[in-house]
Order: structure tokens, then C-alpha cells, then sequence
């Protein structure tokens, strides 16, 4: 059960990470991608004063199974653990870090952004709609 669970974790939340830089992209997934990036930020800021900045409980669990493996020297990030296995080297945390928060910051401007976009044509379509009720 375990094996299973650490093989979920790594797709999970790899797949998360994946969302929260592209998910902006694609119009229908635009409001689901804010949302998970603004809880995103709540856990890294609101959570990380308790636990830590960049607290995710996402890795907590991926965690909390891997040492149920027999995994105990896990950094403390999730996406340095990512990095160092994908890439195969000991990567540096601190610029691990750096573009973690960076991609981060950039994904939220760019949802903002898009969302704002959208919402604003979705009023100036009903605006539209009205003025052509009424003008019938």
C-alpha cells in the first residue's frame, strides 16, 4: 500500500505543480487554477508560520509514507526532491527555492490576468445582451 501511495504523491502532486505554472492557459481550467494557486500561496505564507514557509501538506503526507518505506533524508522541499530526481544531481535548495517561488509569482499573474480578462468580457457581453433586449 505504501509503494502505491508514494508512486500517487510523486504523480499528484508533480501533475499539481504542472497545473499551477500551465493551468492558466486553457480558459476552462482558468478559475480552478486561480483557486489552487491561491490556496497554494495560503499554505506556503498562512500554514508556513506554523510549519515552516513553503509548508505543503501534500508533502507532509508524500513524507510521512516515504519514511513508512524506510526514506528518512527527504529535503525539505518537495520541489528540490523533484529536481534532484528528475535530474539525477544534488540540486542547490536555495535556487530551488528561488524558481519555486518565482514560477510561482508568475503563475499568479498570470491567472490574475486572465481571469480579470475574462471576467471582463463576460460583463461587457451581458452589457451587450441588455442593450439589445432593450432595444428591441
Amino acid at each position: 500500500m505504501y509503494n502505491f501511495l508514494n508512486i500517487f504523491f510523486f504523480v499528484f502532486h508533480s501533475s499539481l505543480i504542472l497545473f499551477i505554472i500551465f493551468g492558466w492557459i486553457w480558459k476552462k481550467t482558468r478559475v480552478a487554477n486561480l483557486a489552487v494557486i491561491l490556496l497554494t500561496t495560503f499554505s506556503w505564507v498562512f500554514l508556513g508560520i506554523w510549519y515552516g514557509f513553503g509548508f505543503c501538506p501534500s508533502t507532509e503526507w508524500h513524507w510521512q509514507v516515504r519514511m513508512k518505506l524506510g526514506y528518512y533524508d527527504m529535503p525539505n522541499s518537495y520541489t528540490k526532491f523533484l529536481a534532484d530526481t528528475l535530474t539525477g544531481l544534488e540540486t542547490n535548495q536555495k535556487i530551488v527555492d528561488i524558481f519555486a517561488v518565482l514560477f510561482l509569482t508568475l503563475s499568479l499573474f498570470a491567472s490574475a490576468i486572465t481571469n480579470g480578462r475574462d471576467l471582463r468580457k463576460r460583463a461587457t457581453a451581458k452589457k451587450k445582451e441588455k442593450s439589445i433586449e432593450l432595444s428591441l
